[in-house]
């Protein structure tokens, strides 16, 4: 298992260079502008070989060639032209994902069409009301205990109605054991009232809430067999009386497992808890002009702690400087 780690936290891996690759990439590094004959004779290969090397690494992008001089890229820039590929890639299959959405009616028939073959209808239920949703999950979660929910939530109305009457009785499943909850929601949400103390709650209760900009439309799956829909994908539940559909067919759960799973991955955690709580005292003391000396007063801790804390938050947000990091937290909703 260690030798694993090793080879998995390996950086020139990462930058997808195989061990020759990295010897030369490596020489290029110490030597910052080299030729071909100055790598060859440090290399102490012939100049072919490290030719060949050498136009490797520039079709990868971690080397640049200049008039017959090669300099080697840096490696934070090289690993960030990976990451945007990789990006890509996501983004193609967020595309492929919205596509496969959009034909699951004709998904739908199919399965039906092959499942009334053989066994006949599966169930695709109307439903129409707040109180039979947020019941509906209930009553599947008595019947198999330990359901995994997964529900999007994409808008501020949805969100209130849950936080005022429908969360207490999930969070009470959860206590019980009868369900776990997996959530994404708007950012946008985490200023409305009520909704922190409830989110930590069912934090506390097994839960787990993570934020996005922008979620596409409401969606569940409650466990490996129910999904529900909105009667309009997109819409908003409470202009819709919330209308929405029951289907109990695996393939369409399937493809909202998946769904959920990109959206769940894009999503940045909630910054509450203990260690949470105190990366956001020292950003929202610092966003008011308070050195670490004052905030360390205000905090009642030392002025090592509150670096500590700094330090946490910059590596949570991911940025290099206390200024980024509050711009950060604040487009993630840390600070409303």
């Amino acid at each position: 298992m260690r030798n694993e780690s090793r080879i998995r936290s390996d950086p020139f891996e990462t930058l997808g260079l195989d061990p020759a690759q990295r010897a030369l990439y490596t020489a290029i590094l110490r030597l910052h502008r080299a030729t071909r004959t100055d790598l060859a004779q440090a290399m102490d290969g012939p100049v072919e070989s490290v030719g060949r090397q050498l136009d490797a690494l520039v079709k990868l992008g971690v080397v640049d060639e200049r008039s017959g001089e090669y300099l080697a890229r840096h490696p934070a820039a090289a690993l960030g032209r990976l990451i945007a590929e990789r990006l890509d890639r996501l983004a193609e299959e967020s595309r492929m994902i919205d596509s496969a959405l959009g034909s699951i009616r004709t998904l739908i028939h199919d399965y039906d069409a092959g499942r009334d073959y053989q066994s006949g209808p599966f169930t695709v239920e109307m439903a129409s009301g707040a109180d039979v949703l947020y019941e509906s999950v209930i009553g599947i979660a008595v019947q198999s205990p330990g359901m995994e929910l997964l529900t999007a939530i994409p808008d501020e109305r949805t969100m209130t109605d849950f936080v005022r009457k429908f969360a207490d009785p999930w969070i009470d499943a959860q206590k019980r054991k009868l369900l776990t909850v997996r959530a994404v929601i708007p950012v946008a949400t985490l200023a409305l009232p009520g909704v922190r103390d409830q989110l930590i709650e069912l934090a506390e209760t097994g839960g787990s809430v993570r934020t996005l900009r922008r979620v596409p439309s409401w969606f569940m799956t409650a466990g490996p067999e129910v999904a529900g829909l909105p009667a309009l994908w997109g819409g908003n539940l409470p202009d819709h009386a919330y209308n929405f559909y029951l289907v109990r067919t695996p393939i369409v759960v399937g493809v909202l497992h998946t769904l959920f799973g990109e959206l769940w991955a894009r999503a940045v955690p909630l910054p509450w808890g203990r260690k949470g709580d105190g990366m956001v005292q020292v950003l929202r003391l610092a966003a008011q002009g308070m050195c670490d000396e004052s905030i360390a007063r205000q905090l009642g801790v030392s002025v090592r702690t509150v670096r500590a804390r700094f330090a946490d938050a910059m590596a949570e947000l991911g940025t290099q400087s206390r200024f980024h990091a509050g711009v950060e937290a604040t487009r993630r909703g840390w600070l409303s």
